[in-house]
């Protein structure tokens, strides 16, 4: 087995290039001019990671000894730059020492570019530096291609109207030509001739106008459907990534993605690809009559061109780092700005309305300074561009002139050429304004296509399994942690009956919600395996899965809108009968018929119209209706009156029955009548009994029940 990693410190602390590496059986730690630490893996039980206060070591625990690490080996240090690469290394290896079996690292987890070893921007998995550009526009072509008829059209519609422009200058170079410099005209003549041209000029004019129209009333049309389509692809995919992913973005960031970079792509699409087609026939078309009109000259007018590329070349990766600190910002100020409208009724209990005021103008002020940064640097170099670009134009009235005065071209030419360099020069300027705007659509396509193109970290199989929740649960050698080189949960074994409720019981932190997560399929175990009636979890297909389960979170949500539809939200299909049938089970059929419209009732966002114990009975009633297979109860009591909550017992106790059921309580008098209680202790399952054995154990179980006694006495 051959693995390897980098860290980048020595033993004393000092900043090194040093390589963590498992070859066949020698596991090592060595940078460039000194090796920390050579061993066989074959001596060893156990690599553990330990993180401290901006650094981490990696030791090893010898075979035999007992798992409190206090005779481990050091290996090496590491800063917290490389912890996850540390920590992965650290998982993979552990588990081929408990199954024998090699498999590779993920570097989903890495914060740093593989290919140039830059750390990532803060909320981006992508390095902005060595990111496919043609990949990024190739996905935009996909995407874009339903529109292209329509963006073809557009773009017809806009080339005609470029021709009519093109064809004003030719009617100058007829007046001044033929009536206003032309030998023996005649004035009679003249006058009509001037009038045609007038009217010619005014007829290509409005031609060019409706053609406008036409083409930017169907570039809007096509904008709105492809930025719908875009945001209700990226919000399809976001909905759909899992829960440690989500877990990983902030609502700005994710607000940001839908809403914001899905109109920087549309408006780039509509406005550069539409009109790139208007300045790309100008300029074919307006070569071809300089080059007729004068080769020398037109060769003058692109003296200045290959130094301007040359400095947009240059300019452009400036310009696209910029835009990332930009996006940033603006996501930190959408954030801040999301917590503090939710929050909004805890800024004004605490009083910190002043604070929160600070703390968001603060964010804006980071903002607009990052945004006025870029457009000085913007507006310093852009004039300068320009300039290089206009010395064609008097490079131009210097060799015309003198082409006049010996009689090579005629004035009204001369005329005519300089009013074409107008429209020469505008797709020239057009692409130095071009990679300022490809600096904020590139960031904008990293982010949308890091959602879309994110793998999803828990795949179902290709063939899933009938989902058949009859029969036991069994944990076997179950290993989780939300960071790799944390584990949560370690060598957790247990068989739950089918029909049985569970209690899991511990302290804070000890892993008992993170064992829901897991009979959820929230989270896919790093190692060991969840079976229900002999079939893993993995084997299954989610939505089905889910839909047989049944779920009250100690965080109760409400969404807005009727309480009919809360409680429907569970199973749509049910009729009001069984939705008041719900509520009556969980108690909250009364509360419901006292409010202004009963169960038509708009409750307000997240449910704040309504009270705590309000709100988690609902949510009862909304598991009650699902009547699911498998029920959990995340602390599903915790904002109950003892009153209610002796009601809600009961209810709950007739819910139970004839369903396996795990059920998390901190007030532990509400789990008397579970099968059996689980304890856990730091991650791994201590005791297990029922209530009257686990007491008479004396061991953390009834310690736990002894502090909560003594809190109660101290309460009344």
């Amino acid at each position: 087995m051959k693995l390897a990693v980098h860290f980048d410190m020595t033993p004393s602390g000092k900043l090194c290039r040093g390589i963590l590496a498992l070859d066949g059986d020698t596991i090592s730690a060595k940078s460039e001019s000194e090796t920390f630490f050579s061993g066989s893996i074959r001596d060893i039980q156990e690599i553990i990671l330990r993180t401290y206060v901006g650094c981490g070591m990696i030791e090893l625990v010898p075979s035999g000894h007992a798992p409190d690490y206090s005779d481990s080996i050091p290996v090496c240090r590491f800063s917290m730059n490389s912890v996850e690469e540390v920590g992965e290394f650290c998982k993979v290896v552990n588990h081929y020492l408990k199954t024998g079996i090699e498999t590779e690292m993920s570097t989903a987890s890495f914060r740093v570019c593989p290919k140039c070893g830059r750390h990532y921007a803060r909320g981006m998995s992508t390095c902005l530096f060595c990111v496919e550009k043609s990949y990024l526009f190739k996905k935009l072509a996909g995407i874009a291609k339903p529109y292209v008829p329509w963006l073809l059209f557009s773009g017809f519609f806009v080339m005609l109207s470029s021709l009519c422009a093109a064809a004003v200058p030719l009617f100058n170079r007829q007046l001044i030509d033929n009536y206003f410099y032309g030998k023996g005209l005649d004035a009679s003549n003249a006058a009509g001739g001037v009038i045609r041209l007038v009217c010619a000029m005014a007829g290509v004019q409005i031609l060019s106008t409706v053609f406008n129209i036409i083409a930017n009333r169907r570039t809007a049309r096509i904008g709105g459907r492809l930025a719908d389509d875009l945001r209700t692809t990226v919000y399809d995919k976001a909905q759909r990534l899992s829960v440690s992913s989500m877990s990983g973005k902030t609502t700005g960031d994710l607000m940001r993605r839908v809403m914001g970079d899905t109109e920087s792509i549309k408006n780039f699409i509509t406005e550069e690809g539409v009109y790139a087609v208007k300045r790309l026939v100008l300029f074919i078309v307006i070569m071809i009559i300089l080059l007729r009109t004068s080769p020398l000259l037109t060769g003058v007018v692109f003296v200045p061109v290959p130094f301007v590329m040359f400095a947009m070349y240059k300019f452009k990766t400036v310009m696209r780092v910029r835009y990332g600190r930009l996006w940033r910002s603006r996501s930190r100020e959408n954030s801040i700005l999301h917590d503090i409208v939710k929050g909004i009724r805890v800024v004004k209990t605490f009083g910190n309305e002043d604070r929160e005021i600070a703390k968001y103008a603060k964010a804006a002020k980071r903002f607009a300074d990052i945004s006025e940064s870029n457009e000085h640097l913007w507006a310093l170099t852009f004039p300068f561009l320009a300039f290089f670009m206009g010395i064609g134009e008097i490079f131009v009235l210097y060799f015309g002139g003198r082409m006049v005065i010996s009689g090579r071209i005629s004035v009204g030419e001369l005329l005519a050429f300089n009013l074409y360099l107008v429209y020469i020069y505008e797709p020239l300027r057009w692409l130095t304004d071009l990679s300022r705007r490809l600096g904020d659509v590139t960031t904008s396509l990293i982010k949308i296509f890091e959602i879309i193109d994110e793998k999803h970290e828990i795949e179902d199989i290709e063939n899933p399994k009938p989902v058949n929740l009859s029969g036991e649960i069994v944990f076997k050698d179950v290993q989780f942690g939300y960071k790799p080189y944390e584990p949560v949960l370690r060598d957790v074994n247990l068989t739950v009956h089918q029909g049985e409720m569970i209690g899991l019981v511990g302290h804070s932190g000890a892993g008992k919600s993170t064992m829901i997560n897991l009979i959820l399929r929230l989270y896919d175990t790093d190692l060991g395996s969840i079976s229900i009636g002999g079939t893993d979890v993995k084997e299954m297909s989610q939505t089905e899965y889910r839909e047989k389960v049944g779920v009250v979170f100690q965080e109760t949500f409400l969404f807005s809108g009727s309480v009919y539809e809360n409680i429907a939200y569970a199973r749509p299909s049910a009729t009001t009968g069984e939705i008041i049938a719900a509520a009556k089970a969980a108690n909250a059929h009364d509360f419901i018929m006292e409010l202004s419209d009963g169960y038509n009732t708009v409750i307000g966002e997240d449910g704040h119209t309504l009270s705590g114990g309000e709100r988690q009975r609902i949510s009862i009633a909304r598991a009650v209706l699902r009547n699911p297979e498998l029920l959990i109860l995340d602390e599903a009591t915790s904002a109950l009156d003892p009153e209610t909550e002796e009601s809600i017992q009961d209810a709950l106790s007739k819910l139970v029955k004839g369903r396996t059921t795990f059920a998390i309580a901190h007030r532990l008098s509400t789990l008397r009548n579970a099968d059996r209680l689980v304890v856990i202790e730091k991650g791994r399952i201590a005791e297990i009994g029922t209530h009257d054995e686990l007491l008479e154990k004396n061991g953390i179980y009834a310690s736990l029940v002894s502090a909560q006694r003594q809190t109660s006495k101290l309460s009344n």
